[in-house]
This record gives C-alpha cells, sequence and structure tokens, in this order.
C-alpha cells in the first residue's frame, strides 16, 4: 500500500509543525554507551548468570535423579553447553524485558533517545516497534491488508501512524500528544492488522526455540562439550576436567543416519579423539590415537613401538598425583613426541603390563592408547584381551580445550580452564618445580618432525 496516494485527514501546517530532530545527534552522544550497555548487559551479565546457574545446578555425584527437579539438575550437568545456551537466552530475554530499569540505560540512550524518563522511555520504544510492525506487515501483507482492510481503514491508519511517527521526531517530546497518538495507532494497528501481528508470548517461544535448535545444530555437527570421569588421561586431561570437542574436524554425522557429510578420515598420530566404545556404544571414550590403517603396533611396558619403530620419548621424572580424591599415587613421567605433537604419558609404579602385541591395525580403524599407560582401558584390553581398534564410524571428534574444571576436594580449578589438550604439555598448578624444569628440557631437545613421524607399514 503506497501510503503517498492516501488523503490526510489530520493536516499538520508548517508552522504548527513539530521541529524535527537530526537523528545522528542523538546516535552521536549516545553511541559508545549503547555498545558499553549492550556489551554488559546483553553478552557478558546473561553469560555469568547461565554460568553461575549451571554450576548451582551440579547433582551431588551420589544421588540418583529420583524426582523432576533432580533429572533437570543430571540432565543440565550431563549436557552443560546446551543448557546454558537456553539460560543464556532467558537471562538475555529478561535483562532486556527490563532494560529501562537497568544502570546507565538512560545514559545509553536506551529507548531511543537520551532525554526520556524511565517510563516513557518504554513507550517510546514500544511505539517504534509499533511503527516497525505496521511497516513490515503493510510491506509483506499488502496484497491481504488490500482484500481485507476497506481503503477509508487503511488511510486512517496511515494517517494515525504518520502522526505518531512526526511527534516521535520532533526535538521536544509533547508527551501529551505522544500519549495520544499512540494509543490511536495502537488502536487501529490491533482493529486491522492484528490478524497479522505476532503476540508477544509467540515472540519469546520462538526465541527460545531458536536457541534451543541454534544449541542442537551446534552440539550434533560443530561442537560437543564432554566430561572427564577417568584418569586413563592422566596428566593431560584430569578427573573433573569439561572439554569441548570438535565436531567437525573429521566430518560432522547426520545423528540419525549415521553417515557423515563428508570424510577427513583418519586421524593424525598423536590426536586426542573422542569416540563410542567399540564394545559399548552407549559408552563415550577419550584416548589418544597411536596407530592408523596398516600400521603394526607393539607396545613395550606402555611405549608404543610403530612399524618397529620406537615412539621417540623422554624421562621427565618422578610425578606423584592423585586421582580424584583417592590417595596419592606414584609413577614415572615422560615427554613422547609423535608427528608434531609432544604429550605427557605417565607409567604407574608396580602396573607394567610388559609387552604386549604384536597388533594389525585394519582398514577403517584406529588403534588408542590412554596417556596415563599401565592404568587405561584402551584398544589393548578390549575383546577379551584381544586388542581391538575403534571403528571411523565411532569417532565423535578431537579434544580442542578445557573450558570447565573442579579440583580433587571440589571447587574450581582455575589454572586449568582454556587449557589446549593438544597444545603445550603441562601438569596442574603445584607440581614441583624440577617436574616443569624437565618437561622444559625435554621440550628444548625435542627431535625433528621428520624423527617423530612414524615409517609408513612395511
Amino acid at each position: 500500500m503506497d501510503r503517498r496516494e492516501l488523503p490526510r485527514d489530520l493536516p499538520v501546517s508548517k508552522s504548527a509543525s513539530p521541529q524535527r530532530i537530526d537523528p545522528p545527534l542523538l546516535v552521536q552522544n549516545t553511541k559508545l554507551p549503547r555498545y558499553l550497555f549492550m556489551a554488559v548487559w546483553f553478552a557478558l551479565a546473561p553469560a555469568v548468570l547461565a554460568y553461575g546457574a549451571v554450576w548451582l545446578l551440579k547433582p551431588p555425584d551420589a544421588l540418583p535423579p529420583v524426582d523432576l527437579i533432580a533429572k533437570l539438575r543430571w540432565l543440565v550437568q550431563d549436557q552443560p553447553v546446551p543448557a546454558g545456551i537456553v539460560l543464556f537466552t532467558l537471562f538475555e530475554m529478561a535483562l532486556y524485558h527490563w532494560r529501562h530499569y537497568l544502570p546507565l540505560a538512560s545514559a545509553a540512550g536506551i529507548g531511543g533517545r537520551s532525554d526520556l524518563g524511565r517510563e516513557l522511555r518504554r513507550e517510546y520504544e514500544h511505539a517504534a516497534q509499533l511503527l516497525d510492525e505496521a511497516e513490515r506487515i503493510l510491506s509483506k501483507r499488502r496484497a491481504a491488508v488490500e482484500r481485507h482492510v476497506p481503503a477509508g481503514a487503511r488511510n486512517e491508519l496511515a494517517d494515525a501512524l504518520d502522526a505518531l511517527r512526526e511527534l516521535m521526531d520532533s526535538k521536544t517530546l509533547d508527551e501529551p500528544r505522544f500519549h495520544d497518538a499512540h494509543e490511536r495507532a495502537s488502536r487501529l494497528v490491533s482493529r486491522y492488522l492484528g490478524h497479522w501481528q505476532k503476540s508477544e508470548l509467540r515472540e519469546y517461544a520462538e526465541s527460545i526455540l531458536i536457541a534451543v535448535g541454534v544449541a542442537l545444530l551446534l552440539r550434533a555437527f560443530v561442537v560437543e562439550a564432554f566430561k572427564i570421569p577417568s584418569g586413563s588421561m592422566l596428566p593431560t586431561l584430569q578427573i573433573q576436567d569439561h572439554i569441548f570437542v570438535n565436531k567437525f574436524l573429521y566430518g560432522p554425522t547426520l545423528p540419525i543416519a549415521g553417515t557423515r557429510l563428508w570424510e577427513n578420515l583418519p586421524p593424525r598420530h598423536g590426536d586426542v579423539m573422542v569416540f563410542a566404545n567399540p564394545q559399548n556404544p552407549s559408552e563415550d571414550f577419550i584416548k589418544r590415537v597411536i596407530a592408523l590403517p596398516g600400521d603394526k603396533l607393539d607396545v613395550d611396558s606402555g611405549h608404543p613401538i610403530i612399524n618397529d619403530w620406537p615412539v621417540p620419548r623422554c624421562l621427565v621424572g618422578n610425578y606423584e598425583f592423585k586421582e580424584g580424591a583417592d590417595y596419592s599415587k606414584r609413577g614415572e613421567l615422560y615427554v613422547e613426541f609423535l608427528g608434531e605433537y609432544s604429550y605427557l604419558t605417565l607409567f604407574e609404579d608396580d602396573r607394567s603390563e610388559g609387552r604386549q602385541g604384536p597388533y594389525m591395525v585394519k582398514p577403517g580403524e584406529v588403534w588408542v592408547l590412554g596417556d596415563n599407560r599401565n592404568n587405561s582401558s584402551d584398544s589393548r584390553a578390549w575383546f577379551g584381551g584381544r586388542g581391538g581398534g575403534v571403528p571411523f564410524a565411532n569417532i565423535r571428534g578431537r579434544a580442542m580445550f578445557v573450558w570447565l574444571s573442579f579440583g580433587s576436594e571440589g571447587g574450581f580449578s582455575f589454572d586449568r580452564w582454556l587449557t589446549n589438550v593438544m597444545g603445550k604439555p603441562r601438569l596442574p598448578k603445584g607440581a614441583p618445580q624440577e617436574l616443569l624444569n624437565g618437561i622444559e628440557k625435554c621440550l628444548a631437545e625435542r627431535p625433528p618432525v621428520e624423527k617423530t613421524t612414524p615409517p609408513p607399514p612395511k
């Protein structure tokens, strides 16, 4: 509908028309405060609140999910990333609803102008949204509006919208006239365009559904959160580390079909990957890739030998550690070099397995070992001790970084946050300085990559 062709029943003379605002003037005065306001209240604040809510909803490990609240807590803790996205959205929606009452809202010009009182800011913004929504309906539903709304009613509506816009653009807002114009425009939009308007409940529902959908898509195809439940990857990964896994790297898997959109397999020697346990696909494991299709693998007291080539290693020293809240344990700590990766491996005292293998890696699978070599249920132990590989179809993705970690006594382990699983080897906070020095010495003496790359299968 072209409003320029409609008659005006409430003309405004030039002499009586309000003085109009230069729109960029208000924007210039509030641009930086507005950006800061948005960043603090609609990004940082909901992120902190969502993070805190996920933490507070953590259930005690000993309590099973027997009622609805307990089941909700277990669900949130089991899938913290999707839950965090949904909680972030809910908190952001709540803050946005009360944005006019937040600190610094006036200085930031929230509501459209910086010269408005708190209540008037809300009404002014509602009026702006009403104008936007009416223009959207009149543009997208033009044919339907012309069929169902008489010409006289369309003219009356166009005049009311123009009168409201004229008042909102004035340099000094005439509050009584603005209230009357807003009320009149709202009444006419509801009467003539109400059939095409979205309810507030529908808008909230759509926002929540979009957030849930984005969370599920990210989880299915891009990145997923996993929790480390055991010490099989010590010291690279600690018990109660929460990590993100890149599901896109090896090719995203379609959830129902189980096929990959494309394939970037096999993984590289040394990758830390998450996969479905070949013996029990309902369980997810995390281990390090040691041997690829066609490789022959031997393991000598936990030290891998690939195609008759011992993987280079460097002794760091004796390491005393706790596996969860258990008593202290001891073992030898090494830095192992495989391809371009350098990583820590642990060999617990009195748990040597002797010589194992040879194992032949079949096409379409990889063999994996835990970094805690003498205390890991990995390829060597599966299928009744005969050993077995991880089929490509079971691979979920490659480990990225630690995004949350808890200590053995509870509480946050801040030193673990943002630890790159595939990055430089590191020990938890409080490790003896001589071990830290030993790691640096081993890294300084690292062989060149061509000498840490396994030979091809014979």
